[in-house]
């Protein structure tokens, strides 16, 4: 039976909500506000003011075209899941789906306490991780990873990170000149990517982009066998464009 709005009482205007979220989660691909209202009985005057709150909540979401779909709180209610655990897991969707459109395995760094923290990543068969033969806590001179890290800081926050991670030769490429490794982390565009061509293990080449907001310093980044080097400025370039500002606004 349709509902109709009775203001004067408070405890309607829960139940209008469930309605209008029993209706969403009917309609699994996106259900349009004229198609809510035709369902519930509501009047779309009533239904705008009552999606916008539902949106503002994070129970539902509109989605390009203009429909609504659930939200990240209407699955939290469900999944037993605290909001960070959601986060993190709609984070690792993001990044599955990542690897899978550039053909790299890719991962989330972050520099946490003075270190250098994979926090998540996203690997398969065919786009396999790099094998971390030297803590990427000690490599940061070396890997892309960390050179986005370190472009990050300041100069004292380099010279802290240095002196605790002495710079050591991991391959015939490696930067082992503090200054010339500094010339080179000022003189990286903020919007080009940072690289890693065989800097930190031979047989494969890297490349990583900020993910900056605020004081958090993290970063985005795909490795690749060398063998597929050729696609790496391309996958980068992806990465930059599209992709950054997705992941950021998950991952911070």
């Amino acid at each position: 039976m349709a509902l109709k709005p009775e203001p004067t009482a408070p405890f309607h205007s829960v139940q209008y909500a469930l309605r209008v979220l029993e209706t969403v989660l009917r309609h699994g691909g996106g259900v349009t506000d004229v198609q809510i209202a035709r369902e519930t009985g509501l009047p779309v005057a009533h239904l705008s003011s009552l999606l916008l709150m539902l949106r503002r909540e994070g129970y539902v979401e509109q989605v390009a075209d203009g429909a609504y779909v659930v939200g990240d709180s209407l699955v939290l209610l469900g999944s037993g899941l605290t909001r960070r655990e959601a986060l993190e897991a709609k984070l690792q969707e993001t990044l599955t789906e990542l690897r899978d459109s550039v053909g790299a395995a890719v991962y989330i760094s972050r520099y946490i306490d003075g270190e250098v923290r994979i926090t998540q990543f996203a690997d398969g068969p065919r786009t396999p991780k790099v094998n971390e033969w030297v803590d990427f806590r000690s490599a940061a001179h070396a890997s892309a990873v960390g050179k986005c890290l370190l472009t990050q800081l300041d100069q004292n926050g380099r010279r802290d990170h240095l002196s605790r991670h002495k710079i050591a030769r991991l391959t015939s490429r490696t930067i082992t000149s503090e200054r010339i490794l500094f010339s080179k982390l000022d003189s990286q565009p903020a919007t080009v990517p940072v690289l890693d061509l065989q800097e930190y293990a031979v047989g494969t080449v890297c490349a990583a982009v900020p993910l900056t907001a605020g004081a958090s310093v993290g970063c985005l980044a795909l490795s690749l066998p060398i063998e597929h080097a050729h696609r790496l400025r391309a996958a980068a370039d992806t990465l930059n464009r599209g992709a950054a500002p997705v992941v950021l606004s998950l991952a911070i």
